[in-house]
């Protein structure tokens, strides 16, 4: 009933501790009360993300479960439940980054337009979370996309799910480079100002800078 998806998160240190979780032992723990004090959240975070949350009654100092089962209601529990994942949910806004993209070379591009451009991923669709979009601070045109596809809609025969980025290219310079195999057509974009790599070491990072610096440019 009261669940909380941190599918694709991975835990900020840092962001944890301003948040107000202190270490406890191999783990960092946080306190909080709920229900108007009837009851505490006590959440428990590991080193390596695993998350543990206990709801006790401060009456009986007894464990609170029934906001856990699938098939409870009535007003109080949905209550119960109701401030608990809006707690949680606190938690995975405010103490967690996105963990999405997880090939290194993905990172590694990830990482350079941090530095080189200071833009953050862009996270757009809801019903397509790993999906994502690099966009210019002073135009706000879109540079760069980072989806996630199955080879076969790059007309690959294979039902493997990868990591590709789009960019944007001059027309001249799309119809020289795309091959079939380490360039494609701009996926899910106008194919004639987009293309798309598989990010899987087939194309060096050094050219997709040089490449990503373009994209850049041609969104001024």
């Amino acid at each position: 009933m009261a669940i909380v998806n941190f599918e694709n998160k991975k835990m900020n240190l840092t962001k944890l501790i301003s948040f107000g979780f202190s270490k406890d032992g191999a783990a960092y723990s946080y306190v909080t009360p709920i229900v108007n004090d009837q009851f505490q959240l006590r959440v428990s975070i590991s080193k390596d993300d695993q998350i543990e949350t206990h709801v006790i009654d401060q009456t009986t100092n007894e464990e609170y479960v029934l906001h856990l089962a699938a098939k409870a209601s009535g007003e109080f529990v949905g209550q119960v439940a109701a401030e608990y994942r809006q707690v949680l949910a606190e938690i995975k806004n405010d103490c967690y980054d996105d963990d999405v993209f997880k090939s290194s070379q993905a990172i590694t591009i990830i990482k350079y337009v941090n530095k080189i451009y200071e833009n953050q991923l862009e996270f757009l669709w809801e019903k397509f979370p790993k999906n994502a979009i690099w966009r210019r601070n002073d135009t706000h045109k879109w540079y760069g996309a980072l989806l996630t596809v199955k080879k076969s809609k790059l007309g690959i025969d294979s039902e493997e799910e990868v990591t590709v980025l789009d960019m944007r290219g001059n027309v001249t310079e799309i119809e020289k480079i795309v091959d079939g195999q380490n360039y494609f057509p701009g996926y899910h974009m106008n194919k004639k100002n987009w293309y798309t790599i598989i990010l899987d070491d087939s194309v060096a990072n050094n050219e997709i800078f040089e490449r990503l610096q373009d994209s850049y440019a041609l969104a001024k």
